[in-house]
């Protein structure tokens, strides 16, 4: 129905009709946040708040080396550097203590990415940007009405959030982004971002730079479909999660993550001793598994250069030894997740 709405108003793109502007406004509401802005993926959401951040030549942004390349791509689109921190062993969520020590004259920001749905330490990240004068981006692209240990929504500690709607998040509309945020001055800047440059409402007048990067209005007719189940989605993928780890959690050379409070669950991250093997193990009998998560961490990428090996050695550990992920899904039955437990102990007694 909400695409027929869509095709029967002869309107598809987000800048003349109704659709895209209704989404914000409701994603807006949904978070509690004053202003949402929509685009056209995850990785254009991010690049909206680095541009409105005002990063360019020479500035740097303090992130991680464990995520998509999508949290690192704006910024090398806008000159400047990324600095990478390294994370928490047991979580692979930032580690504040490494970002204070990355911070120097030309920091500009730093972007927090939720891994997997499970919270960064956004309170001291916090304090740390304020300190230092930097702004805070949340990567809640992961982490959809993930909450911290204090019941805190992710992505309404930051300065500007950032979400996706790409395939295999939490919702979806195919592809698409959202940003969220309280400063009035940074959503005129994203939303002036996304369209060009342009205030529409002064004529065609390109005031600063942007790109396109709007979102249509079927994708957002989706979206705001997505949006009312996106609550029960992460509903029962918690619920499932939670039988997994109460089933496996004494297996012999495995570790369930210890921050679960508020965790979204867009993944089950494990700690094993050998993620090669159990991911090997696992796929011997039907579970799919992905040792690392990543193949090399973002800086070891070809596409960016000058970072030497070992420069977040937490981080290389997680993904050359510790770490395995399992992909989740809110369809899985209370039978499927028996059968993966149990595939899991067979694979810790083998």
């Amino acid at each position: 129905m909400a695409v027929l709405r869509v095709l029967d108003s002869a309107v598809l793109c987000g800048a003349f009709g109704h659709e895209a502007r209704a989404l914000e406004a409701e994603m807006a509401q949904l978070y509690g946040r004053a202003e949402a802005v929509s685009c056209s993926s995850g990785t254009a959401a991010l690049h909206l708040a680095v541009a409105a951040a005002g990063v360019g030549p020479g500035d740097e942004v303090i992130t991680t080396p464990i995520s998509d390349f999508g949290t690192v791509a704006p910024v090398v689109a806008q000159g400047g550097r990324v600095v990478f921190a390294d994370v928490r062993e047991d979580d692979g969520n930032l580690d504040p203590d490494a970002v204070e020590a990355a911070v120097t004259p030309r920091t500009k920001a730093v972007i927090a990415v939720h891994l997997f749905g499970g919270a960064a330490d956004t309170v001291r990240l916090r304090e740390i940007c304020d300190r230092h004068g930097l702004l805070l981006i949340e990567d809640c692209a992961q982490a959809w009405l993930g909450e911290d240990e204090a019941g805190r929504l992710l992505g309404t500690t930051g300065d500007i959030a950032c979400f996706s709607l790409q395939q295999y998040k939490h919702i979806t509309a195919g592809d698409g982004g959202l940003t969220l945020t309280d400063d009035p001055s940074l959503a005129t800047r994203m939303r002036l971002f996304m369209d060009k440059g342009w205030d529409r409402a002064e004529g065609r007048i390109h005031r600063t730079m942007g790109l396109n990067y709007r979102m249509t209005e079927l994708v957002a007719a989706v979206a705001r479909v997505q949006l009312t189940r996106v609550a029960g989605v992460v509903a029962r993928r918690r619920a499932s999660a939670r039988r997994l780890i109460e089933a496996v959690g004494g297996l012999p050379g495995v570790t369930v993550p210890q921050r679960r409070t508020g965790h979204a669950w867009w993944v089950v991250p494990l700690l094993v001793d050998d993620n090669t093997r159990w991911a090997r193990g696992l796929e011997e009998r039907g579970v799919p598994a992905l040792p690392g998560y990543l193949e090399r961490p973002l800086y070891a990428n070809p596409a960016l250069s000058g970072y030497p090996p070992g420069l977040c050695p937490r981080a290389e550990r997680l993904i050359g030894r510790t770490l395995l992920v399992l992909p989740w899904n809110e369809g899985y039955s209370e039978d499927d997740v028996d059968r993966i437990a149990q595939a899991l102990g067979k694979v810790a007694t083998s």
